[in-house]
């Protein structure tokens, strides 16, 4: 399964739950030096999240340079003070595509800031698909019963230079952007020089481990410019070099035809395929879209199981033992088709020896098997609410000019 794009090289650390993401990712604020950046899709200083907001404070307070990136649709706005207290400080904080009087009714406005990275002083990063929010909360359903399911890698090695930069170059691009608004064309020029010039860094260079050590790894970003289709080409290329077992875990799951027939067909040559699907209500669309699918997958030999105890959120997956995935891409079309999104792919053993277990606590403990003949039963109801949310996301796509 390898590639010519995975480096070797990698200290990797799984981290489940923002609990667990919060406690190592502040540490590495604390120590910071250099320079911060994070990008996230929801920033939610309620409970645990003030951490890391009064972290990024802190180190700017010291001189560190610190700048954050979050999603206007997952982050529509900072309470007070939190705005006023970066702003002393010189954090540089943005807020990208407000969504504006009109809403997501712009089709333009889909096209979201999904992934969730940081890097501290270019040596260490975290890539996965946990927001700044708390595991036990949750802005629309309040206080939880359970923290959510999630993960984050951090990392060090070879791919924190290529996730820097990744940042890098979005900031300049935003910063393009907005110098356009303002008629300001030498900002403009200034801006996106600097993003299209891939040696410019404020960081030092980062100290790579010996080429025969450390595991296999490469950065798998999508965007609506160079990477329309890589994370969908990833996991196709796994699933279908399967040869023993798949476990794939994912909060919003609405596959294209080609990822369904990928796990159909590996099921049908002998790999045991698992889903891990979210099994609560979250969002009309996804939660009924997805169960319009399932008759066909379970009617191949797909496994499909839906986590109980809470709010699923991971977008996770192992392969054969070895090939494993973290990051913030789902496997619908808002993800692989205009989101913003980035995962890790990990070639090794160790590695994905820690993600299965993890996946398979969960399978054993805290979800439930579908059942083919129950499932073909459910009301008519339910059949219909299932198709219509298919119909209405094939619809909204086509607003976008998008087929999936």
């Amino acid at each position: 399964m390898h590639s010519p794009e995975y480096m070797p090289g990698h200290q990797l650390c799984l981290l489940q739950g923002a609990q667990v993401f919060f406690d190592a990712l502040v540490s590495d604020i604390e120590r910071a030096s250099h320079e911060v950046r994070l990008e996230t899709y929801i920033f939610d200083i309620h409970g645990a999240g003030a951490r890391v907001a009064q972290a990024l404070i802190d180190a700017a307070r010291r001189g560190v340079s610190v700048y954050v990136v979050m999603d206007g649709v997952g982050t529509p706005q900072l309470p007070a003070p939190w705005p006023q207290q970066m702003d002393a400080v010189g954090v540089h904080w943005v807020i990208f595509s407000p969504l504006g009087k009109l809403g997501l009714l712009v089709p333009n406005r889909w096209r979201r800031l999904h992934r969730k990275l940081c890097v501290v002083d270019g040596k260490l990063a975290y890539c996965g698909g946990i927001n700044v929010l708390d595991d036990w909360w949750d802005p629309r359903y309040g206080s939880l019963e359970a923290p959510r399911f999630d993960f984050t890698v951090r990392i060090s090695g070879p791919v924190v230079r290529e996730v820097h930069a990744a940042m890098l170059q979005f900031w300049w691009r935003f910063q393009a952007a907005r110098s356009v608004k303002q008629v300001d064309w030498a900002g403009a020029r200034q801006a996106l020089q600097l993003a299209a010039d891939e040696n410019h860094t404020t960081v030092p260079t980062v100290q790579t481990v010996q080429s025969d050590q450390g595991a296999l790894a490469q950065l798998v970003l999508r965007d609506n410019v160079r990477y329309r289709s890589r994370i969908e080409r990833a996991y196709s290329q796994a699933l279908g070099e399967a040869r023993q077992d798949i476990i794939l875990a994912n909060a919003y799951f609405l596959p294209s035809r080609k990822i369904r027939r990928a796990l159909v067909n590996a099921a049908q040559r002998g790999v045991r395929v698992r889903l891990l699907l979210q099994g609560r209500y979250d969002y009309f669309m996804s939660y009924h879209g997805t169960r319009a699918l399932y008759g066909d997958l379970l009617a191949g030999g797909v496994e499909i199981y839906e986590y109980q105890s809470s709010f699923l959120h991971a977008k996770v997956a192992v392969v054969d033992e070895r090939w494993a995935t973290v990051g913030s891409s789902n496997i619908d079309p808002l993800s692989l088709l205009l989101a913003r999104e980035a995962n890790v792919v990990i070639a090794d053993v160790r590695f994905a020896a820690a993600l299965r277990g993890q996946l398979e606590q969960a399978l054993q403990n805290q979800a439930i098997r579908l059942d083919a003949r129950q499932h073909a039963n459910r009301s008519v109801g339910q059949k219909l609410l299932d198709r219509m949310a298919l119909l209405l996301m094939h619809v909204l796509l086509l607003l976008t000019g998008k087929r999936y």
